[in-house]
């Protein structure tokens, strides 16, 4: 309530009242049905809970039984009883299919008992009592319902709800809560506000994750050491590896090491031929180079690869240790794609015009080969169609050109329903010390380096030249945004129907999640970010909503269905990497629509049953809250006491905390302002402690943030800058989130300051941004411009 000390100046019991009732009715956006999940839209339309036939809680079968309920409760009554209570019993039994079922029968928390009647409003209840109090017996089997149903008072006590947002009917009519229904929530900027599951963790640099389409419905993890493990449809792992060529994989602990075991392929017909596909670095004498190989799998054990099956297909000289690229699949043509980096070190230095400029090069490509019918002759064959494979200067593998290191590719399955879109390939192509970019595959196309890094020129003097042909990438980013780009993919799954189409992918270093949607008019690619979601957003059974920041790479399960693996330690011997699956809080597809039979797994080895670790965060209430709740704290009088102090009539300093605010040891009413003015000077603040200043500050929950540290204050960066990091702010001002994280110095600038932080990294529990990752103290690359602010506030629906 802050915001309101810099104008009021007495305690008009109107305005209290008013301060009060926004105090009491935090308005909280969570649809749920009883069954713990986000609504849907129903497959078939509803006939008897019609209201709810575009989006709800119910399919055409669930409708059909409450019609049979219905006529079922309604067969006790004569004709007047019929007239009076059909349409109560009709409504009361149709909140089942409300988005908001599980809210108004208490059913949030999968512990607690659910209502048989759901919340009412108190003047329906009472119209429904004089009404139709004789169809609460047929309602509901409640024990206590049955004892208060003769008195209004009781009964209309007993089925209200807590909180009075939810109760039917005015839940209906609540635009708050209806508007943008079963869409993605996204903030003021746009950043779109999904969910993860945990699905695997305790990997070592998980790198691929991949399917066998060989209906098993399995995924097999690799990881950066030569390991790749099989996990079943219940994410139970099987303890013996799938494949195990760790003595033959070049790398090391070294943070950062590209080698390694870098990619893996089914084939298309893997179910009838047994065939895979990695790329890993070896070491060969003194020579560093990547090894394409093609292995099969063993014909006593489904889950084990024949390790004496590897034939080596392609082996190509690195001649230095990064930008070993590493991605192969196969397109809808069959063939099998490897990308290859340009050979590392910096701009590409090799010959005249770098590797990726030179069609004679396998550095620095996208190459496509022929791997069928390869018992016998060659291991592989040059598709006919390949462009390059009756140039002389050329090597016939070679499908496209000038790329830097890409680093993450997928094929896109296409619309469930047109198939537009189908076959492409998108891939991300990591920058050198400006632009990352993502590219679509073409045939014989050039994708500009070492002439071009994004849109920018690189090599200007390449970049001029009328020969280039290059083509654009559909989308870069700046460095300031991130440094490694990781390539995703298009969501095409059955279960978050809202995402169809999206492309989602995110950076390495920087830890951000984005997305691209294609504008079907113009072919543009629109932007938007990609935040977990805060508050209640993703209060479901098995959600969570934090990550580890080095995203390594995007997967897809047989079904479509959308993850990321990422780490907490970027080595290869680091057990912090975890699997994700992307969720839609907003809605899901309708019970049945996306029910699948894995085939049957004959399993030899032992089971490692899956133990999840990742837990939900931002939801804890701040401890002082639990004062706010006590009986013995008088918080009415506190405020009117507030409200009603002279000194409050002007602008407040900056607010400053050094840490959680703690609970009080006093009952009753805390001490008057007065009385706290007259206290000692206070101590110089803890390094840690932040205050909010700038414009908009003397509102109390807003303003540009000012750190104090290292004996000075100073201001923070807004690169990086998210709704974590403004959670750990606002949290440590004493208010339950954050309901804006500000850039671009929204604030003012703090030109009178040192810039004390940047590349702030927070996970949201934090005691304050010191503890967060950061750039180190008073290191930066950035201006005043760019000072980031924060709009805090009381509500549990927080964050940006």
């Amino acid at each position: 309530m802050r915001q309101y000390y810099g104008y009021i100046r007495g305690g008009s019991p109107l305005i209290i009242l008013f301060l009060v009732t926004l105090r009491c009715t935090p308005v909280r956006l969570h649809p749920q049905c009883l069954d713990f999940k986000p609504p849907f839209r129903p497959q078939q339309e509803l006939q008897f809970c019609s209201p709810y036939k575009e989006f709800g809680c119910c399919n055409y079968e669930k409708d059909q039984d409450l019609l049979t309920k219905f006529y079922r409760i309604m067969g006790n009554f004569d004709y007047h009883g019929y007239a009076n209570c059909a349409s109560y019993v009709q409504e009361l039994l149709c909140q089942e299919c409300s988005p908001y079922a599980a809210h108004l029968f208490d059913a949030e928390d999968a512990s607690t008992p659910v209502r048989t009647i759901p919340g009412l409003c108190p003047d329906y209840c009472a119209q429904f009592w004089k009404k139709c109090s004789s169809a609460i017996e047929y309602l509901s089997d409640d024990p206590h319902l049955a004892k208060v149903k003769a008195d209004q008072a009781l009964l209309c006590e007993y089925l209200q709800l807590d909180d009075g947002d939810y109760c039917y009917p005015d839940i209906a009519s609540n635009r708050q809560l209806s508007q943008n229904l079963g869409r993605v929530h996204s903030d003021g900027e746009g950043c779109l506000h999904l969910c993860l599951e945990e699905v695997a963790n305790g990997l070592r640099n998980p790198l691929a994750m991949v399917h066998a389409n060989d209906g098993t419905h399995r995924f097999f993890v690799a990881e950066q050491l030569g390991l790749v493990w099989a996990y079943l449809p219940d994410r139970s792992r099987l303890e013996v590896p799938f494949l195990n060529i760790t003595k033959a994989v070049l790398t090391s602990a070294w943070e950062g090491d590209e080698r390694g075991f870098l990619g893996l392929a089914f084939h298309p017909k893997y179910r009838f031929n047994g065939k895979l596909y990695v790329y890993y670095s070896v070491e060969v004498g003194f020579d560093e180079r990547v090894r394409i190989s093609e292995f099969r799998v063993s014909s006593h054990d489904m889950n084990l690869v024949d390790h004496g099956s590897e034939r080596v297909l392609l082996e190509i000289d690195e001649p230095a240790s990064n930008h070993n690229g590493g991605q192969v699949l196969f397109g809808d043509d069959g063939y099998l794609y490897i990308f290859t980096g340009d050979g590392g070190m910096a701009g590409d230095p090799f010959g005249k015009y770098g590797n990726a400029q030179n069609k004679s090069a396998l550095l620095g490509k996208v190459l496509r080969i022929d791997v069928d019918d390869n018992e016998r002759g060659p291991l592989y064959r040059i598709p006919p169609d390949n462009p390059f494979a009756r140039h002389r200067d050329a090597r016939p593998e070679v499908y496209a050109y000038g790329v830097r290191n890409m680093w993450r590719c997928s094929v896109d399955r296409g619309d469930p329903r047109t198939r537009q879109g189908k076959g492409r390939i998108f891939c991300g192509d990591v920058g050198q010390n400006k632009f990352e970019e993502v590219d679509i595959i073409e045939k014989g196309r050039n994708y500009g380096w070492r002439a071009r890094e994004g849109f920018s020129c690189y090599d200007k003097k390449l970049c001029a030249n009328s020969s280039l042909d290059d083509v654009l990438p559909i989308y870069a980013y700046p460095h300031k945004m991130g440094k490694s780009v990781t390539g995703g993919y298009v969501y095409r799954g059955c279960e978050h129907p809202n995402l169809n189409g999206i492309y989602m992918f995110g950076d390495f270093m920087s830890g951000r999640l984005m997305s691209l949607q294609e504008d079907q008019n113009t072919g543009h690619w629109n932007y938007h970010e990609v935040c977990m979601g805060m508050g209640m957003t993703c209060a479901f059974p098995g959600l969570i909503n934090n990550y580890h920041q080095y995203i390594i790479s995007f997967a897809e399960d047989e079904a479509g269905e959308l993850y990321f693996m990422s780490t907490e330690i970027p080595s290869a011997t680091s057990r912090s990497g975890v699997v994700y699956k992307v969720v839609d809080p907003s809605r899901r597809a309708a019970p049945g629509q996306c029910h699948y039979d894995p085939l049957p797994v004959r399993v030899k080895s032992k089971l490692i049953e899956f133990q999840p670790q990742e837990t939900l965060t931002g939801l804890e209430l701040p401890v002082h809250s639990q004062a706010e709740l006590d009986p013995t704290v008088d918080w009415l009088q506190e405020l009117i006491d507030e409200l009603g102090q002279p000194e409050l009539t002007t602008p407040p300093a900056a607010t400053t905390s050094t840490r959680p605010p703690r609970p009080t040891k006093r009952k009753g009413r805390r001490r008057k302002a007065k009385h706290r003015a007259a206290a000692a000077v206070p101590p110089p603040p803890a390094d840690g402690a932040v205050r909010l200043a700038g414009a908009g500050h003397e509102l109390g929950d807003r303003g540009r943030v000012e750190i104090y540290a290292g004996g000075e204050w100073g201001t923070v960066c807004d690169d990086l800058w998210t709704g974590w990091n403004a959670e750990v702010v606002c949290r440590q001002l004493g208010f339950r989130g954050a309901l804006k994280a500000a850039k671009h110095s929204e604030f003012g600038q703090g030109w009178s300051l040192r810039i004390l932080l940047d590349d702030v990294q927070c996970t949201g529990t934090e005691a304050s941004l010191l503890d967060c990752k950061h750039a180190g103290l008073g290191a930066h690359n950035c201006d005043h411009h760019e000072d980031a602010g924060v709009v805090c506030g009381h509500s549990v629906e927080s964050g940006v």
